[in-house]
């Protein structure tokens, strides 16, 4: 595999060379910057072998570079060994960005090379900042990797699903008529809308062009009066087109975005957002009259779930959480008794979720990591590499699903037999992290910025940091991952900071990863509320969507202050309730067990 990335990237040497560019970066995105993207657009995958779903690459005759995050170090070290690629570990102390490293290392006069239409805007600004004064020239006309990938896999396209709008709580013509009125506000005729999630939330339909998300490629393009929708022809249904004559919306071919732009006659001021246009999108629009760069206001207005959406999530949620306490008393009766892999346990919690009612998809494919591999946040085992389970140690399995009524996102650290005493230290603090943020009171208008250190203070106590935020938002049968909130006490540029809004959900999944012994994540999903409202301001707390047990088995109470103990105790006695009544007898005692409380002293 190694030689053939080496023959991949000097391949694209060659195409530069045509071309006339000197240094070609290929990001991790589809045309819509979305977070997770379809085999077609794994560019990025192919030229450099890291499978991670966050990564660049920067391709210059002398070198190639890959800049990744920490949830992706360890697998990132291992993937690009004898590749000839060096690995750049993002916010290390000393790494320089991409636009630092192009800053430094492009002459003045060469050309930098692109995909205009998988390069968002807001990085496009932040290259054009950064070798201002170089006179670089930008090449974002073509995908220059194209004509080495012969086998590339076709543009997906899946027909596109109306939802009952009964579950939505808005219809799609209110949801336009809100939009609307932003854009009124923000001073703008028009509204060019890419992002996926926020198209099928606006619509409410749902598509499958990428594994997981139930979104479908498409553009908007939103005025006073109509509604455009861009979309591949064999996505649309006579159900999309019965929905979109009733709500005024024109179907047009995919591919006719940027014509469409460009000959539009009307004279209309566009708002777009820079974060989630491209850079050949973006280009065009400003070639054509006015802009008005802004967030979309769409983004917004998804993360606030309404009431009707969350009386669906807590439902949803009630019976995913089921499934996953299944699943625990099932690997514990099992390990060691018959054969288990990484693998087969997560098939096995698969095929669980697959039977509750509503079952659509995985919201991500299951991560499923035994003993050292936990310490790698996103990996990914595979049938023919995979670690057989034992009666030791513990398994860390992230998962979800997608119904309709909601999208989840759990992980549970298992015990499956003797584990360390120091692990043991690690989990706890782990535990109390997730329990004190779970039980925050905070006054409206703070971030997550505000609300991490609550998460995060057990394990900088032990001089521990874990590369990745706290938490982030979760959509409505959409995305696992959803914006604009987030949880983390670093934003750096390009990332969002939101105000926590009641309605919003976020994850809550502190860790602790220690290479080459093991990894630890304990995960809820919590919904914020407004509290008590007084002279000092709106209070606002956290309701908790996620009910499993956390392994007592790995819980040593003598790191535990009193409190936490009873947090601990409250968030137990709430999960039998809640869950005893959906499983049989046999899993029913285990629960009791698994949710003992423990004595306060």
């Amino acid at each position: 595999m190694n030689q053939r990335i080496q023959e991949r990237v000097a391949a694209l040497r060659e195409e530069m060379k045509k071309a006339g560019v000197d240094y070609y970066m290929v990001p991790t995105a589809d045309f819509h910057n979305s977070e997770y993207v379809d085999r077609y657009f794994k560019m990025r995958e192919y030229l450099s072998g890291f499978t991670g779903s966050n990564g660049t690459l920067v391709v210059c005759e002398e070198e190639a570079g890959l800049w990744t995050d920490g949830r992706y170090f360890i697998q990132a070290e291992k993937e690009l060994a004898g590749t000839g690629i060096r690995l750049f570990r993002m916010l290390d102390e000393g790494v320089p960005t991409i636009q630092e490293y192009l800053k430094q290392n492009m002459k003045e006069g060469q050309t930098l090379g692109f995909d205009g239409r998988v390069v968002d805007t807001a990085l496009g600004r932040r290259l054009e900042k950064a070798l201002a004064g170089k006179n670089i020239r930008f090449a974002y006309d073509r995908d220059l990797g194209d004509a080495g990938w012969t086998d590339r896999p076709a543009l997906p396209c899946h027909p596109v699903t109306v939802l009952d709008e009964a579950i939505c709580g808005k219809t799609a013509g209110e949801k336009l008529a809100d939009v609307r009125q932003k854009m009124k506000e923000a001073g703008a005729d028009a509204f060019l809308l890419s992002k996926l999630d926020d198209l099928m939330w606006l619509l409410n339909i749902r598509g499958a062009d990428v594994e997981c998300n139930p979104v479908a490629l498409s553009y908007a393009y939103l005025t006073k009066d109509d509604c455009f929708l861009f979309i591949q022809e064999g996505e649309v249904t006579q159900e999309l087109k019965d929905h979109a004559s009733k709500y005024g919306v024109t179907l047009l071919p995919y591919g006719q975005v940027v014509s469409f732009l460009k000959e539009r006659k009307e004279k209309e001021t566009v708002l777009f957002d820079v974060a989630n246009t491209s850079y050949a999108l973006s280009c065009a629009l400003q070639e054509k009259g006015e802009t008005v760069e802004g967030k979309n206001p769409t983004e917004l207005m998804k993360a606030i779930k309404n009431e009707v959406e969350l009386s669906h999530m807590e439902e949803v949620y009630r019976k995913d959480s089921a499934a996953v306490c299944k699943f625990i008393y099932w690997l514990k009766k099992n390990v060691g008794k018959r054969k288990i892999t990484e693998v087969t346990a997560a098939q096995y919690l698969d095929g669980l979720r697959s039977q509750i009612d509503g079952y659509l998809d995985l919201s991500f494919p299951t991560i499923s990591g035994y003993q050292e591999n936990a310490a790698m946040m996103h990996y990914e085992a595979e049938p023919e590499t995979c670690k057989e389970l034992r009666p030791e140690g513990m398994l860390l399995v992230d998962s979800g699903g997608q119904y309709v009524g909601g999208t989840t996102d759990v992980t549970r650290t298992i015990v499956l037999g003797p584990v360390s005493d120091e692990i043991k230290e690690h989990f706890t603090a782990v535990a109390v992290g997730m329990l004190a943020l779970t039980n925050a009171r905070f006054l409206y208008g703070c971030t997550g910025r505000n609300l991490d250190i609550l998460a995060r203070q057990p394990m900088w106590n032990r001089n521990i940091d874990y590369k990745c935020g706290t938490g982030h938002g979760v959509g409505y049968i959409l995305n696992v991952h959803e914006g604009p909130q987030g949880i983390r006490w670093r934003f750096t540029e390009g990332q969002s900071e939101a105000v926590i809004e009641a309605g919003m959900d976020v994850t809550n999944e502190p860790g602790i990863y220690i290479e080459g012994s093991h990894g630890i994540r304990t995960e809820n999903v919590m919904v914020a509320r407004n509290g008590v409202r007084n002279g000092d301001g709106q209070f606002m707390y956290f309701d908790t969507l996620t009910w499993a047990p956390i392994d007592l088995d790995a819980i040593d109470p003598a790191y535990m202050e009193p409190r936490e103990i009873a947090w601990l105790n409250d968030y137990h006695a709430k999960v039998y309730e809640k869950i005893a009544p959906l499983l049989d007898e046999e899993e029913r005692a285990w629960l009791k067990e698994a949710t003992r409380p423990l004595p306060l002293s």
